[in-house]
């Protein structure tokens, strides 16, 4: 047996998964087989959110069915929305969007059965349900009664709708649905390698998507694309953007936004979510964070060679569109519930206890002495 150590697992095969894979000759990450972008360009994020659950694009029927589901199962209880009305003004939301979703394992009636169609169920109620909570405590943290779900919404309209009580025009609304589709999957990133080991020692969905809402919360993870918009604040005007990244690059400091464990030639996601923030800054009349957002960009792989990943684009739109910044992560949340989902229902499948080794470092052994003694 080797004694070579991966840190971070790094080329290490643990599974395979029939879900998403990125395709280096096409350079393209691709679910179920179907380009990412061309999903973008063709479906809507709920079509997307049935692929990567049930493994194909939907027919007209099954997607009417789908939609009729998940409105069905959008409203939350009393008790959820009490609590999270409750919730410390100051909380992140990641550490809310984690107990919504344990509160929600505490309520629902099938949380210990694991068979497929319970998963199924339980999945589509966490995915329904948690934006509902999600935009709750959006409102209630800025003092503004909860709103409740409408029906004959889609699933992005229907968040504005909760949030802002209104719904923005359908350029936005598409850019917001494209966001959701690039963010539905990854294939083993490390929150859904947190999902797929906690299901390993048969846990429950609840259990698995809050241990991943808990990793994707890191600024390495899913937290990037806060950071983004924090480095944007602090550059406040693109005329200070070349001197303020030039002098990151010099102090070697971290440029979140950028660099990728799986793309070395650039994230495959990015021309398209930079094709709809650009769409969205012409629509809110902004030049100020296209212009630094350019900047950064062209001296990143200048210096570096580093180019961006998704996240650089997606901070940016969102705060465009109004959301505050540390709510950006949250929304990735209500997307990857569903590659979260199906690689969970994809573990409990083919399940073995995911229980790797370590090589030992510490002291040599040595025996206990008395109190006394020492």
């Amino acid at each position: 047996m080797s004694d070579e150590i991966k840190k971070g697992l790094l080329g290490i095969v643990v599974d395979e998964t029939t879900i998403s894979q990125v395709m280096p000759d096409i350079n393209s990450l691709t679910y179920r087989g179907y380009a990412v972008q061309d999903l973008c360009e063709k479906c809507n994020f709920e079509e997307v959110a049935y692929l990567v659950l049930n493994g194909d694009l939907p027919k007209k029927k099954d997607l009417k069915k789908f939609k009729k589901l998940l409105e069905e199962n959008r409203n939350i209880t009393i008790n959820l929305r009490e609590i999270v009305k409750h919730m410390p003004k100051k909380s992140h939301p990641m550490d809310v969007a984690r107990t919504i979703v344990s509160v929600l394992g505490l309520e629902d009636k099938e949380t210990t059965d694991n068979s497929p169609k319970a998963n199924m169920r339980k999945a589509i109620r966490i995915f329904a349900k948690t934006p509902t909570a999600i935009a709750a405590f959006f409102r209630a943290r800025k003092g503004k009664n909860v709103i409740p779900p409408k029906k004959g919404l889609s699933f992005s309209e229907n968040f504005f709708y909760m949030c802002f009580g209104k719904v923005p025009n359908k350029d936005i609304v598409k850019a917001f649905d494209v966001s959701l589709i690039l963010y539905a999957e990854h294939s083993f990133n490390v929150s859904t390698f947190t999902a797929r080991t906690i299901t390993s020692s048969l846990s429950d969905i609840h259990g698995a998507i809050t241990g991943a809402i808990a990793s994707l919360k890191g600024p390495l993870h899913g937290g990037a694309n806060e950071e983004v918009m924090h480095m944007m604040s602090k550059i406040k005007k693109p005329e200070n953007a070349l001197k303020w990244i030039n002098k990151a690059l010099d102090k070697k400091e971290v440029v979140m936004g950028f660099g990728h464990r799986v793309y070395k030639k650039g994230d495959s996601r990015v021309p398209t979510m930079e094709k709809y923030f650009k769409k969205v800054s012409a629509i809110k009349k902004d030049k100020k964070f296209i212009k630094i957002y350019d900047t950064v960009k062209k001296v990143m792989i200048e210096r570096k060679n580093i180019h961006p990943n998704v996240d650089y684009p997606t901070g940016p739109t969102y705060h465009l569109m109004d959301f505050d910044t540390d709510f950006f992560t949250p929304i990735f949340v209500i997307s990857r519930i569903t590659g979260w989902a199906a690689h969970i229902m994809e573990q409990h499948a083919a399940n073995k206890l995911i229980r790797p080794l370590s090589k030992y470092s510490g002291p040599e052994h040595r025996k206990v002495m008395l109190l006394n003694q020492r």
